[in-house]
């Protein structure tokens, strides 16, 4: 049996001269306490020696995804006729068989043996110490390290993060300083602010110009339209504005370099920007833009973080504030996040805005997948999912009866309402009966007599109602007053019982009252006598 292990500086392979020792895995590790035991146990037999760096990188590459180097197919044919090979990794085993026809073996005896020629490898190897490996290994692994990290310059998603905070600063920046321009200047010309809109044409204007008095003598057609033009020279003339001095101009005028500087640097930031999410994230871009695609890498972290979310994720990225909200208090979570600047949700309709973001954001989720780990270069991808998006979008828009998307195939079929039709059976009930207008049977009146009549019916119905209200309001008043007299006939009478009432009462209590006082009267004589 053989050995094959692989050192920094080649392969070597390793005769086993003590195979019966195999089948104590648990006491194989023994053997290769000491040098003398080892070379009892494992002898040196081949050893391939790497030229340079770049082919031990190849060598040590090739291993990794599990297939043999073209050197070390050589090796093994010249060395390995009629052996058995034992390999540390299964995978390299079962193409070595397939390939070379030479059988190999990969157990735990076998790993345990690999063990122990690592531990004594120097003094397997003569010729190759400790100082000679250790440089090997580590320049090695420095290559192999770049080589899996494929670091490419092109790549560097983190030019694109810092561009992009650049440009929103930028913005800030550029809006705050332009505001300050108009309203410093406004005090000295009001007016054109409301003649020139744009903050750029406006800085420039005011550069160019200076005292409002300037204006009617120079020549503004490079920068504004004629009909801007002629109003900016009439509302000079007619401002309300102060006066200013030349020194207030003179820091008016610095202000506006400054802004005319951010506004120059902003787009060629712009166009760098656009270049590299080009070339970072090509299939991105065709998607959402240069823009949401940076600020979606941006708040990801990265291309690589990025690529690991899913569509549901990508859909509410820059929303987290809102989506939380929503959770806490139970209310309806936020359909799109930065996705929402993008052009195509742009274009859909207000209640089309949920279902294009959420398509938009699953095709978004394998174009970033797609840039961040795939080797193309080009955004063929993108374009063809950006299509598709759109199709979507002019169907949602288009249609006039909706279907779930994707559950049925062509168009739907639109059945022609007929109300002689049965809901179940789909027969035919006996037809209505159509209305015959032929046997009406009409009077031949002239229409004016008609009209004539209908209006004198008219007349008659008002008088009649006329009368009926006059006799009413008639037969309403005299009950009225005999209903006022009977109530003040009622009340004397009312009045009087009740006077002669009480009058009973006091003179039947004045009568109960008599002979109680007789009595007390009579105890008070007999009293008297007594004494």
């Amino acid at each position: 049996m053989l050995v094959l292990f692989e050192t920094p500086g080649g392969f070597a392979l390793f005769k086993v001269l003590k195979e019966g020792k195999l089948s104590n895995v648990e006491d194989l590790g023994n053997e290769f306490m000491t040098a003398e035991s080892a070379r009892k146990m494992v002898k040196l037999k081949a050893f391939d020696k790497f030229d340079n760096t770049s082919e031990a990188l190849e060598a040590v590459a090739k291993l990794l995804e599990g297939t043999p180097s073209k050197g070390l197919r050589k090796f093994l044919k010249a060395n390995c006729d009629g052996e058995t090979l034992a390999v540390a990794d299964s995978k390299l085993g079962n193409i070595i068989k397939e390939k070379l026809k030479i059988d190999c073996v990969h157990n735990n005896a076998v790993m345990e043996l690999l063990r122990g020629v690592r531990s004594q490898l120097t003094e397997l190897l003569s010729g190759l110490g400790d100082n000679d490996l250790a440089p090997m290994s580590l320049g090695l692994s420095h290559s192999l390290a770049r080589y899996k990290l494929k670091f490419s310059s092109d790549k560097v998603d983190t030019m694109i993060i810092q561009a992009i905070g650049l440009l929103d600063d930028l913005d800030k920046e550029l809006n705050t300083y332009a505001m300050r321009v108009r309203e410093w200047y406004g005090w000295h010309f009001p007016e054109l602010a409301k003649i020139v809109q744009d903050n750029i044409l406006y800085a420039k204007a005011v550069k160019l110009m200076g005292n409002r008095i300037n204006a009617a003598k120079l020549d503004f057609s490079e920068i504004l339209s004629d009909e801007v033009e002629g109003d900016l020279k009439e509302a000079s003339v007619i401002s309300m504005g102060t006066e200013v001095s030349d020194l207030d101009l003179l820091h008016i005028r610095e202000l506006c370099d400054q802004v005319l500087s951010l506004a120059e640097y902003r787009a060629q930031l712009y166009d760098y920007l656009k270049s590299r999410m080009n070339t970072i994230a090509p299939n991105l871009t065709a998607l959402v833009g240069e823009l949401v695609g940076a600020r979606l890498i941006s708040h990801g972290g990265s291309l690589l973080n990025l690529s690991k979310q899913p569509g549901s994720t990508v859909q509410i990225l820059g929303a987290e504030k809102a989506l939380f909200r929503a959770l806490k208090t139970k209310h309806a979570t936020p359909k799109y996040g930065l996705i929402y600047h993008a052009s195509v949700v742009g274009q859909a309709a207000p209640k089309h805005k949920g279902k294009i973001s959420r398509s938009l954001a699953a095709k978004a989720a394998l174009a970033i997948r797609c840039d961040a780990l795939g080797d193309g270069q080009d955004n063929t991808m993108g374009v063809e999912n950006r299509l598709k998006l759109e199709a979507r979008l002019r169907n949602l828009e288009g249609r006039d009866l909706g279907r779930l998307s994707g559950s049925a195939k062509g168009k739907p079929k639109i059945e022609v309402y007929d109300k002689d039709k049965k809901k179940g059976s789909g027969g035919l009930i006996t037809p209505a009966k159509t209305y015959n207008a032929a046997a009406d049977s009409l009077l031949q009146t002239p229409k004016v007599d008609s009209e004539n009549g209908v209006k004198e019916k008219k007349d008659k119905k008002k008088k009649k109602k006329k009368a009926d209200d006059e006799e009413e309001a008639k037969t309403e008043e005299p009950s009225k007053k005999k209903s006022k007299k009977k109530k003040s006939e009622a009340e004397p009478e009312t009045v009087e019982p009740a006077k002669k009432e009480k009058k009973k009462r006091k003179h039947e209590e004045e009568e109960a009252e008599m002979p109680a006082k007789k009595k007390e009267k009579s105890e008070k004589k007999k009293k008297k006598s007594e004494v």
